[in-house]
Protein backbone atom coordinates (compact mmCIF):
# COMPACT_ATOMS: atom_id res chain seq x y z
CA UNK A 1 0.00 0.00 0.00
CA UNK A 2 1.26 3.48 -0.87
CA UNK A 3 2.45 5.65 2.01
CA UNK A 4 3.46 9.31 1.71
CA UNK A 5 5.40 11.61 4.01
CA UNK A 6 2.94 14.40 4.78
CA UNK A 7 4.62 17.70 5.65
CA UNK A 8 1.42 18.79 7.39
CA UNK A 9 1.60 16.03 10.01
CA UNK A 10 5.34 15.42 9.88
CA UNK A 11 4.73 11.69 9.46
CA UNK A 12 4.61 9.03 6.79
CA UNK A 13 0.94 8.11 6.28
CA UNK A 14 -1.03 5.53 4.27
CA UNK A 15 -2.44 7.22 1.19
CA UNK A 16 -6.22 7.28 0.86
CA UNK A 17 -7.63 9.39 -1.95
CA UNK A 18 -10.92 11.21 -1.53
CA UNK A 19 -12.40 9.21 -4.40
CA UNK A 20 -11.41 5.58 -5.04
CA UNK A 21 -8.69 5.26 -7.71
CA UNK A 22 -8.82 8.97 -8.44
CA UNK A 23 -6.24 11.57 -7.39
CA UNK A 24 -6.52 15.34 -7.63
CA UNK A 25 -3.10 16.94 -7.41
CA UNK A 26 -1.86 20.55 -7.50
CA UNK A 27 1.80 21.55 -7.86
CA UNK A 28 3.10 25.11 -7.63
CA UNK A 29 4.76 26.06 -10.89
CA UNK A 30 7.27 28.73 -11.82
CA UNK A 31 7.15 32.51 -11.97
CA UNK A 32 7.86 33.15 -15.64
CA UNK A 33 10.46 35.93 -15.74
CA UNK A 34 13.65 33.92 -16.41
CA UNK A 35 14.96 30.55 -17.56
CA UNK A 36 14.46 27.54 -15.30
CA UNK A 37 17.38 26.28 -13.22
CA UNK A 38 18.36 22.84 -11.95
CA UNK A 39 16.20 23.31 -8.84
CA UNK A 40 13.14 23.79 -11.05
CA UNK A 41 14.16 20.67 -12.94
CA UNK A 42 14.24 18.62 -9.75
CA UNK A 43 10.83 19.78 -8.58
CA UNK A 44 9.24 19.21 -11.98
CA UNK A 45 10.77 15.74 -12.22
CA UNK A 46 9.73 14.72 -8.70
CA UNK A 47 6.08 15.44 -9.33
CA UNK A 48 6.23 14.05 -12.86
CA UNK A 49 7.39 10.72 -11.41
CA UNK A 50 4.81 10.84 -8.61
CA UNK A 51 2.10 11.38 -11.18
CA UNK A 52 3.48 8.57 -13.38
CA UNK A 53 3.61 6.14 -10.46
CA UNK A 54 0.08 6.94 -9.34
CA UNK A 55 -1.10 6.18 -12.88
CA UNK A 56 1.03 2.99 -12.93
CA UNK A 57 -0.72 2.01 -9.69
CA UNK A 58 -4.14 2.35 -11.32
CA UNK A 59 -5.17 5.87 -10.30
CA UNK A 60 -6.75 8.39 -12.62
CA UNK A 61 -4.78 11.57 -11.95
CA UNK A 62 -6.05 15.11 -12.46
CA UNK A 63 -2.79 17.05 -12.41
CA UNK A 64 -2.72 20.86 -12.16
CA UNK A 65 0.44 23.00 -12.28
CA UNK A 66 0.22 26.77 -12.54
CA UNK A 67 2.21 29.63 -14.03
CA UNK A 68 2.61 32.83 -12.03
CA UNK A 69 2.42 35.39 -14.83
CA UNK A 70 1.94 38.61 -12.85
CA UNK A 71 4.58 39.47 -10.25
CA UNK A 72 7.05 42.18 -9.19
CA UNK A 73 9.93 40.31 -10.86
CA UNK A 74 8.05 40.08 -14.15
CA UNK A 75 7.23 43.80 -14.05
CA UNK A 76 10.85 44.65 -13.29
CA UNK A 77 12.16 42.49 -16.16
CA UNK A 78 9.64 44.01 -18.58
CA UNK A 79 10.65 47.55 -17.58
CA UNK A 80 14.35 46.69 -17.94
CA UNK A 81 13.80 45.41 -21.48
CA UNK A 82 11.24 48.01 -22.48
CA UNK A 83 8.61 45.43 -23.41
CA UNK A 84 5.21 44.40 -22.08
CA UNK A 85 4.74 41.89 -19.28
CA UNK A 86 2.89 39.66 -21.75
CA UNK A 87 6.00 39.55 -23.94
CA UNK A 88 8.14 38.46 -21.00
CA UNK A 89 5.74 35.79 -19.77
CA UNK A 90 5.12 34.37 -23.27
CA UNK A 91 8.87 34.04 -23.84
CA UNK A 92 9.58 32.23 -20.60
CA UNK A 93 6.50 30.01 -20.69
CA UNK A 94 7.73 28.71 -24.05
CA UNK A 95 11.24 28.38 -22.62
CA UNK A 96 9.77 26.35 -19.75
CA UNK A 97 8.07 23.97 -22.19
CA UNK A 98 11.27 23.63 -24.21
CA UNK A 99 13.43 22.86 -21.16
CA UNK A 100 10.98 20.46 -19.55
CA UNK A 101 10.42 18.73 -22.88
CA UNK A 102 14.14 17.91 -23.01
CA UNK A 103 13.81 16.37 -19.56
CA UNK A 104 10.82 14.27 -20.61
CA UNK A 105 8.42 16.04 -18.24
CA UNK A 106 5.06 14.88 -19.49
CA UNK A 107 2.34 17.07 -20.86
CA UNK A 108 -1.03 15.74 -21.89
CA UNK A 109 -4.31 17.21 -23.16
CA UNK A 110 -5.95 16.48 -19.81
CA UNK A 111 -3.34 18.50 -17.92
CA UNK A 112 -4.35 21.88 -16.61
CA UNK A 113 -1.69 24.57 -16.48
CA UNK A 114 -3.55 27.72 -15.42
CA UNK A 115 -2.20 31.26 -15.45
CA UNK A 116 -2.93 33.77 -12.70
CA UNK A 117 -4.03 36.42 -15.20
CA UNK A 118 -6.74 34.08 -16.50
CA UNK A 119 -8.33 33.69 -13.05
CA UNK A 120 -8.91 37.23 -11.85
CA UNK A 121 -12.64 36.66 -11.34
CA UNK A 122 -11.97 33.70 -9.03
CA UNK A 123 -9.22 35.60 -7.17
CA UNK A 124 -11.43 38.66 -6.58
CA UNK A 125 -14.30 36.45 -5.41
CA UNK A 126 -12.03 34.65 -2.92
CA UNK A 127 -10.66 37.92 -1.55
CA UNK A 128 -14.21 39.25 -1.16
CA UNK A 129 -15.21 36.13 0.78
CA UNK A 130 -12.29 36.58 3.18
CA UNK A 131 -13.27 40.22 3.81
CA UNK A 132 -16.89 39.23 4.43
CA UNK A 133 -15.78 36.60 6.96
CA UNK A 134 -13.69 39.12 8.86
CA UNK A 135 -10.40 37.41 7.94
CA UNK A 136 -9.13 40.21 5.69
CA UNK A 137 -9.22 44.00 5.72
CA UNK A 138 -8.75 46.82 3.26
CA UNK A 139 -6.20 49.59 3.60
CA UNK A 140 -6.67 52.15 0.81
CA UNK A 141 -6.46 50.04 -2.35
CA UNK A 142 -4.67 47.10 -0.68
CA UNK A 143 -6.23 44.07 1.02
CA UNK A 144 -4.44 42.02 3.71
CA UNK A 145 -5.15 38.67 5.34
CA UNK A 146 -5.17 39.04 9.13
CA UNK A 147 -3.20 36.06 10.40
CA UNK A 148 -4.24 36.31 14.05
CA UNK A 149 -7.84 35.70 12.95
CA UNK A 150 -6.80 32.20 11.85
CA UNK A 151 -5.75 30.35 15.04
CA UNK A 152 -4.16 27.42 13.19
CA UNK A 153 -1.66 29.64 11.38
CA UNK A 154 1.78 27.97 11.37
CA UNK A 155 0.64 24.34 11.47
CA UNK A 156 2.34 23.40 8.17
CA UNK A 157 5.70 25.03 8.92
CA UNK A 158 5.50 24.21 12.66
CA UNK A 159 5.99 27.89 13.55
CA UNK A 160 4.21 29.83 16.29
CA UNK A 161 2.70 33.18 15.44
CA UNK A 162 4.17 34.85 18.52
CA UNK A 163 7.67 33.73 17.48
CA UNK A 164 7.12 35.05 13.99
CA UNK A 165 5.95 38.37 15.39
CA UNK A 166 9.01 38.64 17.63
CA UNK A 167 11.27 38.08 14.65
CA UNK A 168 9.50 40.52 12.34
CA UNK A 169 11.57 43.43 11.07
CA UNK A 170 10.77 46.91 12.39
CA UNK A 171 10.30 48.33 8.89
CA UNK A 172 7.21 46.17 8.29
CA UNK A 173 4.30 48.14 6.78
CA UNK A 174 2.75 50.01 9.71
CA UNK A 175 -0.66 49.87 8.07
CA UNK A 176 -0.85 46.16 8.89
CA UNK A 177 -2.73 45.03 11.99
CA UNK A 178 -0.15 42.28 12.54
CA UNK A 179 3.44 42.20 11.21
CA UNK A 180 2.82 38.83 9.50
CA UNK A 181 -0.36 39.87 7.68
CA UNK A 182 0.12 39.24 3.95
CA UNK A 183 -1.23 40.92 0.83
CA UNK A 184 -4.22 39.44 -0.97
CA UNK A 185 -4.62 42.39 -3.35
CA UNK A 186 -2.16 45.15 -4.25
CA UNK A 187 -3.16 48.55 -5.59
CA UNK A 188 -1.58 49.31 -8.92
CA UNK A 189 1.28 51.75 -9.46
CA UNK A 190 1.65 53.85 -12.63
CA UNK A 191 2.66 51.71 -15.59
CA UNK A 192 1.92 48.37 -13.89
CA UNK A 193 -0.62 45.86 -15.22
CA UNK A 194 -3.87 46.09 -13.30
CA UNK A 195 -7.41 44.73 -13.11
CA UNK A 196 -10.56 46.36 -11.80
CA UNK A 197 -11.77 45.22 -8.38
CA UNK A 198 -14.08 46.41 -5.57
CA UNK A 199 -10.95 47.93 -3.92
CA UNK A 200 -9.75 49.76 -7.02
CA UNK A 201 -7.39 48.87 -9.86
CA UNK A 202 -4.69 46.44 -8.82
CA UNK A 203 -3.34 42.91 -9.01
CA UNK A 204 -3.33 39.84 -6.75
CA UNK A 205 -0.76 38.94 -4.16
CA UNK A 206 1.32 35.84 -4.83
CA UNK A 207 -0.35 33.46 -2.39
CA UNK A 208 -3.99 34.05 -3.27
CA UNK A 209 -3.63 33.00 -6.90
CA UNK A 210 -2.76 29.38 -6.07
CA UNK A 211 -5.72 29.02 -3.72
CA UNK A 212 -8.09 30.41 -6.34
CA UNK A 213 -6.73 28.31 -9.20
CA UNK A 214 -6.46 25.04 -7.30
CA UNK A 215 -10.00 25.28 -5.89
CA UNK A 216 -11.42 26.19 -9.30
CA UNK A 217 -9.91 23.15 -11.02
CA UNK A 218 -9.82 20.61 -8.17
CA UNK A 219 -12.48 21.68 -5.68
CA UNK A 220 -12.32 23.11 -2.18
CA UNK A 221 -10.59 19.98 -0.86
CA UNK A 222 -8.25 17.82 -2.93
CA UNK A 223 -5.72 15.06 -2.39
CA UNK A 224 -2.15 16.29 -2.91
CA UNK A 225 -0.46 19.69 -2.93
CA UNK A 226 3.23 19.84 -3.82
CA UNK A 227 6.23 22.05 -4.37
CA UNK A 228 9.77 22.70 -3.21
CA UNK A 229 10.69 22.95 0.47
CA UNK A 230 11.29 26.67 0.02
CA UNK A 231 7.52 27.08 -0.47
CA UNK A 232 6.50 25.63 2.90
CA UNK A 233 6.75 29.07 4.48
CA UNK A 234 5.30 31.50 3.77
CA UNK A 235 3.64 30.49 0.50
CA UNK A 236 1.97 27.20 1.41
CA UNK A 237 1.33 28.29 4.98
CA UNK A 238 -0.55 31.29 3.64
CA UNK A 239 -2.42 29.18 1.11
CA UNK A 240 -3.75 27.00 3.92
CA UNK A 241 -4.81 29.98 6.04
CA UNK A 242 -6.72 31.78 3.29
CA UNK A 243 -8.24 28.63 1.75
CA UNK A 244 -9.39 26.99 4.97
CA UNK A 245 -10.50 30.37 6.30
CA UNK A 246 -12.67 30.96 3.24
CA UNK A 247 -14.26 27.51 3.01
CA UNK A 248 -14.15 26.17 6.56
CA UNK A 249 -12.85 22.91 5.07
CA UNK A 250 -9.48 21.19 4.87
CA UNK A 251 -7.61 22.46 1.79
CA UNK A 252 -5.19 19.70 0.71
CA UNK A 253 -4.92 16.39 2.56
CA UNK A 254 -1.30 15.50 1.75
CA UNK A 255 1.51 18.04 1.38
CA UNK A 256 4.63 16.86 -0.48
CA UNK A 257 7.85 18.90 -0.69
CA UNK A 258 11.09 18.13 -2.50
CA UNK A 259 14.52 18.99 -1.12
CA UNK A 260 17.02 21.60 -2.28
CA UNK A 261 19.74 21.27 -4.91
CA UNK A 262 23.34 22.02 -3.94
CA UNK A 263 26.30 22.58 -6.27
CA UNK A 264 29.44 20.81 -5.07
CA UNK A 265 27.94 20.76 -1.55
CA UNK A 266 27.17 24.48 -1.56
CA UNK A 267 23.74 26.05 -1.80
CA UNK A 268 23.01 27.07 -5.37
CA UNK A 269 22.86 30.84 -5.78
CA UNK A 270 23.72 33.47 -8.36
CA UNK A 271 25.92 35.31 -5.84
CA UNK A 272 28.20 32.26 -5.48
CA UNK A 273 28.46 31.85 -9.23
CA UNK A 274 27.21 28.25 -9.08
CA UNK A 275 23.79 28.87 -10.58
CA UNK A 276 22.98 26.65 -13.58
CA UNK A 277 19.97 26.87 -15.84
CA UNK A 278 18.63 23.73 -17.47
CA UNK A 279 19.52 24.97 -20.93
CA UNK A 280 23.11 25.69 -19.84
CA UNK A 281 23.46 22.09 -18.75
CA UNK A 282 22.19 20.85 -22.11
CA UNK A 283 24.34 23.32 -24.06
CA UNK A 284 27.50 22.19 -22.25
CA UNK A 285 26.67 18.50 -22.59
CA UNK A 286 28.58 16.51 -25.22
CA UNK A 287 25.77 13.97 -25.39
CA UNK A 288 22.81 14.09 -27.78
CA UNK A 289 19.83 15.95 -26.35
CA UNK A 290 17.62 12.90 -25.77
CA UNK A 291 20.44 11.06 -23.99
CA UNK A 292 21.37 14.11 -21.92
CA UNK A 293 17.75 14.32 -20.79
CA UNK A 294 17.80 10.71 -19.56
CA UNK A 295 21.17 11.22 -17.89
CA UNK A 296 19.86 14.23 -15.97
CA UNK A 297 16.71 12.33 -14.98
CA UNK A 298 18.72 9.31 -13.80
CA UNK A 299 20.98 11.56 -11.74
CA UNK A 300 18.06 13.42 -10.13
CA UNK A 301 16.27 10.16 -9.30
CA UNK A 302 19.34 8.74 -7.59
CA UNK A 303 18.58 10.75 -4.42
CA UNK A 304 15.34 10.50 -2.45
CA UNK A 305 13.15 13.47 -3.31
CA UNK A 306 13.04 14.82 0.27
CA UNK A 307 16.83 14.79 0.70
CA UNK A 308 19.22 17.52 -0.45
CA UNK A 309 20.83 16.73 -3.78
CA UNK A 310 24.41 17.61 -4.71
CA UNK A 311 24.91 18.44 -8.38
CA UNK A 312 28.31 17.98 -10.03
CA UNK A 313 29.82 17.00 -13.37
CA UNK A 314 31.11 13.79 -11.79
CA UNK A 315 27.59 12.85 -10.67
CA UNK A 316 26.28 13.33 -14.19
CA UNK A 317 29.07 11.18 -15.61
CA UNK A 318 28.27 8.44 -13.09
CA UNK A 319 24.64 8.57 -14.20
CA UNK A 320 25.75 8.29 -17.83
CA UNK A 321 27.93 5.28 -16.99
CA UNK A 322 25.00 3.55 -15.30
CA UNK A 323 22.74 4.19 -18.29
CA UNK A 324 25.48 2.92 -20.62
CA UNK A 325 25.26 -0.37 -18.75
CA UNK A 326 21.52 -0.59 -19.31
CA UNK A 327 21.66 0.30 -22.98
CA UNK A 328 24.49 -2.16 -23.51
CA UNK A 329 22.11 -4.83 -22.19
CA UNK A 330 19.26 -3.60 -24.40
CA UNK A 331 21.58 -3.92 -27.37
CA UNK A 332 22.33 -7.53 -26.45
CA UNK A 333 18.62 -8.23 -26.05
CA UNK A 334 18.11 -7.26 -29.70
CA UNK A 335 20.38 -10.05 -30.86
CA UNK A 336 18.54 -13.21 -32.06
CA UNK A 337 19.13 -16.38 -30.09
CA UNK A 338 17.59 -19.81 -30.58
CA UNK A 339 18.79 -21.47 -27.37
CA UNK A 340 16.09 -21.58 -24.70
CA UNK A 341 18.14 -22.83 -21.76
CA UNK A 342 17.03 -20.09 -19.37
CA UNK A 343 13.65 -18.94 -20.67
CA UNK A 344 11.66 -20.09 -17.64
CA UNK A 345 14.24 -18.65 -15.27
CA UNK A 346 14.14 -15.30 -17.06
CA UNK A 347 10.35 -15.13 -16.80
CA UNK A 348 10.45 -15.79 -13.06
CA UNK A 349 13.30 -13.29 -12.64
CA UNK A 350 11.27 -10.55 -14.35
CA UNK A 351 8.17 -11.43 -12.32
CA UNK A 352 10.10 -11.18 -9.05
CA UNK A 353 11.54 -7.85 -10.13
CA UNK A 354 8.06 -6.55 -10.92
CA UNK A 355 6.90 -7.36 -7.39
CA UNK A 356 10.04 -5.86 -5.85
CA UNK A 357 9.89 -2.73 -7.99
CA UNK A 358 6.69 -1.35 -6.47
CA UNK A 359 7.77 -1.82 -2.86
CA UNK A 360 10.19 1.13 -2.62
CA UNK A 361 7.94 3.37 -4.70
CA UNK A 362 5.05 2.56 -2.37
CA UNK A 363 7.32 3.70 0.46
CA UNK A 364 7.15 7.48 -0.15
CA UNK A 365 8.30 7.24 -3.79
CA UNK A 366 11.80 5.92 -3.00
CA UNK A 367 13.33 6.17 -6.48
CA UNK A 368 16.93 5.28 -5.45
CA UNK A 369 15.75 1.91 -4.16
CA UNK A 370 13.59 1.40 -7.27
CA UNK A 371 16.68 2.02 -9.40
CA UNK A 372 18.55 -0.53 -7.29
CA UNK A 373 15.88 -3.13 -8.10
CA UNK A 374 16.29 -2.43 -11.82
CA UNK A 375 20.08 -2.60 -11.52
CA UNK A 376 19.76 -6.03 -9.90
CA UNK A 377 17.48 -7.14 -12.73
CA UNK A 378 20.05 -5.92 -15.26
CA UNK A 379 22.76 -8.05 -13.68
CA UNK A 380 20.52 -11.12 -13.53
CA UNK A 381 19.44 -10.79 -17.17
CA UNK A 382 23.04 -10.35 -18.32
CA UNK A 383 24.00 -13.61 -16.61
CA UNK A 384 21.06 -15.48 -18.11
CA UNK A 385 21.94 -14.26 -21.60
CA UNK A 386 25.31 -15.94 -21.31
CA UNK A 387 23.56 -19.27 -20.79
CA UNK A 388 20.99 -18.84 -23.57
CA UNK A 389 17.65 -17.03 -23.86
CA UNK A 390 15.25 -17.18 -26.82
CA UNK A 391 14.39 -14.17 -28.96
CA UNK A 392 10.86 -14.10 -27.56
CA UNK A 393 12.10 -14.02 -23.98
CA UNK A 394 14.64 -11.34 -24.85
CA UNK A 395 11.80 -9.19 -26.13
CA UNK A 396 9.86 -9.84 -22.94
CA UNK A 397 12.82 -8.71 -20.86
CA UNK A 398 13.21 -5.51 -22.88
CA UNK A 399 9.49 -4.82 -22.45
CA UNK A 400 9.88 -5.15 -18.68
CA UNK A 401 12.68 -2.58 -18.61
CA UNK A 402 10.55 -0.23 -20.70
CA UNK A 403 7.62 -0.76 -18.31
CA UNK A 404 9.67 0.00 -15.20
CA UNK A 405 11.51 2.81 -16.93
CA UNK A 406 8.33 4.48 -18.13
CA UNK A 407 7.44 5.29 -14.51
CA UNK A 408 10.79 7.03 -14.12
CA UNK A 409 11.02 8.42 -17.66
CA UNK A 410 13.99 6.18 -18.50
CA UNK A 411 14.98 3.41 -20.96
CA UNK A 412 12.69 4.61 -23.76
CA UNK A 413 15.35 5.37 -26.40
CA UNK A 414 16.10 2.98 -29.26
CA UNK A 415 19.46 4.56 -30.07
CA UNK A 416 22.15 5.33 -27.52
CA UNK A 417 25.64 6.67 -28.13
CA UNK A 418 28.35 5.33 -25.85
CA UNK A 419 31.45 7.24 -24.80
CA UNK A 420 34.90 6.38 -23.58
CA UNK A 421 37.32 8.78 -21.93
CA UNK A 422 40.98 7.89 -22.47
CA UNK A 423 43.38 9.36 -19.91
CA UNK A 424 46.82 9.84 -21.50
CA UNK A 425 49.65 9.40 -19.00
CA UNK A 426 53.00 11.09 -19.52
CA UNK A 427 53.24 12.52 -22.99
CA UNK A 428 50.71 11.83 -25.73
CA UNK A 429 50.84 12.51 -29.40
CA UNK A 430 47.93 13.76 -31.44
CA UNK A 431 48.17 15.10 -34.95
CA UNK A 432 51.95 14.83 -34.70
CA UNK A 433 52.19 17.19 -31.71
CA UNK A 434 53.22 16.40 -28.13
CA UNK A 435 50.47 17.13 -25.61
CA UNK A 436 50.47 17.44 -21.83
CA UNK A 437 49.72 14.72 -19.33
CA UNK A 438 46.34 16.19 -18.44
CA UNK A 439 44.92 15.67 -21.93
CA UNK A 440 41.62 13.79 -22.19
CA UNK A 441 40.42 12.47 -25.52
CA UNK A 442 36.72 11.83 -25.91
CA UNK A 443 36.19 8.96 -28.36
CA UNK A 444 32.69 8.07 -29.43
CA UNK A 445 31.30 5.72 -32.06
CA UNK A 446 27.66 5.35 -32.96
CA UNK A 447 25.98 1.95 -33.02
CA UNK A 448 25.66 2.06 -36.81
CA UNK A 449 29.38 2.81 -37.21
CA UNK A 450 30.32 -0.13 -35.01
CA UNK A 451 27.88 -2.48 -36.74
CA UNK A 452 29.34 -1.46 -40.10
CA UNK A 453 32.82 -2.36 -38.88
CA UNK A 454 31.59 -5.71 -37.50
CA UNK A 455 29.89 -6.53 -40.81
CA UNK A 456 33.10 -5.67 -42.64
CA UNK A 457 35.02 -7.95 -40.31
CA UNK A 458 32.55 -10.80 -40.77
CA UNK A 459 33.00 -10.51 -44.53
CA UNK A 460 36.79 -10.56 -44.14
CA UNK A 461 36.54 -13.74 -42.06
CA UNK A 462 34.40 -15.37 -44.75
CA UNK A 463 37.09 -14.51 -47.31
CA UNK A 464 39.70 -15.92 -44.89
CA UNK A 465 41.37 -12.50 -44.74
CA UNK A 466 42.25 -12.93 -41.09
CA UNK A 467 44.82 -10.13 -41.12
CA UNK A 468 42.13 -7.59 -42.02
CA UNK A 469 39.73 -9.13 -39.49
CA UNK A 470 42.34 -8.71 -36.74
CA UNK A 471 43.03 -5.13 -37.80
CA UNK A 472 39.33 -4.29 -37.53
CA UNK A 473 39.15 -5.96 -34.11
CA UNK A 474 42.12 -3.87 -32.93
CA UNK A 475 40.66 -0.65 -34.34
CA UNK A 476 37.48 -1.24 -32.36
CA UNK A 477 39.38 -2.26 -29.22
CA UNK A 478 40.97 1.21 -28.93
CA UNK A 479 37.63 2.94 -28.21
CA UNK A 480 36.62 0.09 -25.91
CA UNK A 481 34.54 -2.10 -28.26
CA UNK A 482 34.85 -5.84 -27.57
CA UNK A 483 34.13 -8.31 -30.39
CA UNK A 484 32.80 -11.75 -29.40
CA UNK A 485 32.88 -14.41 -32.13
CA UNK A 486 29.95 -16.84 -32.04
CA UNK A 487 30.03 -20.52 -33.08
CA UNK A 488 27.88 -19.88 -36.15
CA UNK A 489 30.61 -17.68 -37.67
CA UNK A 490 29.00 -14.31 -36.89
CA UNK A 491 30.10 -11.82 -34.25
CA UNK A 492 28.50 -9.63 -31.66
CA UNK A 493 29.92 -6.60 -29.94
CA UNK A 494 29.66 -4.80 -26.67
CA UNK A 495 31.26 -1.82 -25.01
Amino acid sequence: MLSIYNTLTGEKEPFHSLKPKSVRMYVCGVTVYDYCHIGHARSALVFDVIRRYLEYSGYQVIFVKNFTDVDDKIIKRANEQGVSCDTITAKYIQAYYDDMGKLGIRRAPTDIEPKATEHMAEIIELVSTLIQKGLAYQVAGDVYFQVDKYPAYGRLSKRKLEDLQAGARVEVDERKRHPMDFALWKSSKPGEPSWDSPWGAGRPGWHIECSAMSMKHLGETFDIHGGGMDLIFPHHENEIAQSCGATGKEFARYWIHNGFVQINQEKMSKSLGNFFTIREIFEKSEWPEAEAGEVLRYFLLGTHYRSPLDFSDQSLQEAKNALDGFYDLFQRLREPEQRTTCDDELVSTVDRARMAYSQPLDDDFNTPMALAVIQTLRGNVNRLLERGVSTESRQRARAAFREFGNVLGLFQLDKWRFHLTVELAGVARASGRALGADLKIRISLTDSEIEGKVSERNEARKQKDFKKADEIRQSLASPGIVIEDKPDGTSRWKR
